[in-house]
């Protein structure tokens, strides 16, 4: 007759239980994984099969238990390395977002919005073909896969623990932030540095011919204009957006990394 202990049960939950927190937490913010069309349940169903594939190469913490104390830190601390590692790649899409926002607003189609099928709210309709661009660019690469190949190594240079992120960890993710707003200006200078010539053609064109209705030329000269550049840009945005998505596979190899 074969007799299970309430320790050999609570141990083989901490080989599941743990990687599966740390592995569902990041799928949650995760691009492509996180959109807001991806049910819930498809989530935490892959999280499941991932940690269930990698449970047996995990080494999980000696002496503590899921419902302890103790357990209770790692499992925080599990959250917080899914949650950075996701929230670091998430930040790539938004800066191309945020940079298409920025390219809309000074070719004049702020007011076009429509709804992003990532995460369900309003965006200015150029902002979204980034996004979406450089999400089949990311599908493309396998950058999906290399992912949860790294969430994988991960577990064996960042092993499961109460002392998982340091404040030296924590504090590149913040400075990891600043590429929001360095990724989008990268994105969106080349196409504002020409609508502002357009600009200044047109501001010419006023000041030589003050009759001429500048609002009804210079809007659809501006809108046919940055189309063009859109156009012509896109390879551009393409070879920005594998730049920043090397730099943020770098960067977490070394939050996954033995030492800091």
């Amino acid at each position: 007759m074969i007799t299970l202990t309430s320790g050999q049960l609570e141990g083989w939950i901490a080989e599941i239980f743990w990687p599966f927190i740390r592995i569902g937490a990041c799928f949650m913010v995760a691009p492509a994984f996180g959109a807001a069309f991806v049910p819930a349940r498809l989530r935490i169903g892959l999280a499941a099969i991932v940690a269930l594939l990698v449970a047996p190469m995990v080494a999980t913490p000696t002496g503590i238990t899921p419902f302890s104390a103790a357990g209770v830190i790692v499992t925080v601390q599990q959250v917080l390395i899914g949650v950075a590692l996701g929230f670091a790649l998430q930040l790539l899409f938004d800066a191309v977002s945020l940079g298409g926002q920025l390219l809309a607003n000074s070719m004049g189609l702020s007011f076009a919005f429509n709804v992003d099928p990532l995460r369900g709210t309003s965006t200015p309709a150029l902002g979204q073909f980034y996004t979406l661009l450089v999400m089949l660019t990311f599908l493309a690469l396998d950058g999906h896969l290399a992912l949860i190949e790294m969430l994988v190594q991960g577990f064996r240079t960042l092993p499961i623990g109460t002392t998982g992120f340091d404040h030296a960890r924590l504090w590149s993710v913040v400075e990891w932030g600043s590429q929001l707003f360095a990724g989008a200006l990268s994105v969106a200078l080349p196409g504002v540095t020409a609508l502002l010539i357009v600009h200044l053609a047109l501001g010419v064109m006023n000041r030589a011919a003050p009759t001429l209705n500048l609002f009804g030329v210079g809007f659809p000269v501006t809108l046919v204009c940055g189309l063009a550049i859109v156009l012509l840009g896109l390879p551009a945005v393409q070879a920005n957006f594998v730049a920043l998505l090397r730099d943020a596979f770098d960067l977490l190899r070394g939050l996954t990394a033995a030492g800091l």
